[in-house]
């Protein structure tokens, strides 16, 4: 994996290449990944410079569709996952759950970079240099989609079939209400509480899904979600990089510049409050 311009080739498609993607500012990679359980995994990272986001999307084994959307403008990372019912279990249709947390910098290469990417050899099978484990997230409240253009306009279309099952976290409404233009009070309004518990008893919405027999009644599901390989940081080398001024810069001589990425892998587990456990029969 490496950085190359469309430019540079030879050829009359590169260079077409290379006017469509400063036309539309969009540019898309497969890749084919192999994850911790030996299967082969298919990504599809699509990269937007003009509205400055990425987006990863693949499907588990088991058929769940995984979409990861980054807004590097408005600091905002959403999973979204497609979970197919179980029908023996009375699930006909599938589930869409939306998580909307605070992407951290420098977790993800930029749009603009991704947009520089490309493949040498695309039918590689690749694995993530780099394990950065699991982080947890609680959520607090459900996003109301006609009110989330203030976190993210990319929210509502991305999660419209999960208009109740879109969820957000008190900790970074606050954390991005100190954004420039940003304010807590809309921001707050765009999302509804959870409902609060009884801490001195043992309500059902305040236990696990995993510990209520009764399927129609709340709970706290858990879900996890692993992304088993993502451009995560930039390798740069010192040095002359074959005299191409799109790498380094346009500077000449020694420099350092662009020769590589970092890659990863990261798990996410997120525990939401569900008003019946039918909606999170996979946490048993």
């Amino acid at each position: 994996m490496y950085f190359k311009s469309c430019i540079s080739r030879k050829i009359v498609i590169g260079f077409i290449c290379f006017l469509l993607q400063i036309g539309h500012g969009i540019s898309q990679l497969v890749i084919n990944v192999q994850n911790q359980g030996g299967e082969v995994v298919q990504e599809t990272i699509t990269s937007s410079v003009n509205d400055d986001t990425c987006t990863l999307e693949f499907q588990r084994s088991d058929g769940t569709l995984i979409t990861k959307l980054i807004d590097f403008r408005n600091e905002v990372q959403v999973l979204k996952a497609l979970v197919l019912g179980e029908e023996e279990r009375g699930q006909s249709q599938y589930q869409v759950m939306c998580f909307v947390t605070k992407f951290q910098k420098g977790d993800f290469i930029t749009a603009d970079a991704m947009a520089k990417l490309r493949q040498k050899n695309p039918s590689t099978i690749r694995t993530p240099e780099e394990d950065r484990g699991k982080e947890n997230y609680t959520m607090t409240g459900w996003v109301q989609l006609d009110r989330a253009y203030p976190i993210s306009r990319h929210i509502s279309p991305l999660c419209l079939e999960a208009p109740e099952a879109t969820y957000a976290r008190d900790v970074d409404l606050k954390a991005w209400a100190e954004l420039p233009g940003s304010s807590i009070s809309i921001l707050e309004s765009a999302v509804k509480p959870f409902p609060t518990t009884n801490t001195g008893g043992s309500s059902p919405a305040s236990s696990r899904c995993s510990d209520v027999s009764a399927i129609w009644a709340p709970c706290i599901c858990s879900l996890e979600m692993c992304i088993g390989w993502y451009p995560c940081g930039l390798k740069y080398c010192k040095g002359k990089p074959d005299n191409n001024p799109l790498l380094n810069g346009g500077a000449g001589g020694t420099s350092s510049y662009r020769c590589g990425i970092k890659t990863c892998r990261k798990c996410h587990q997120y525990s939401y409050y569900v008003r019946e456990k039918q909606q999170c029969l996979w946490d048993e």
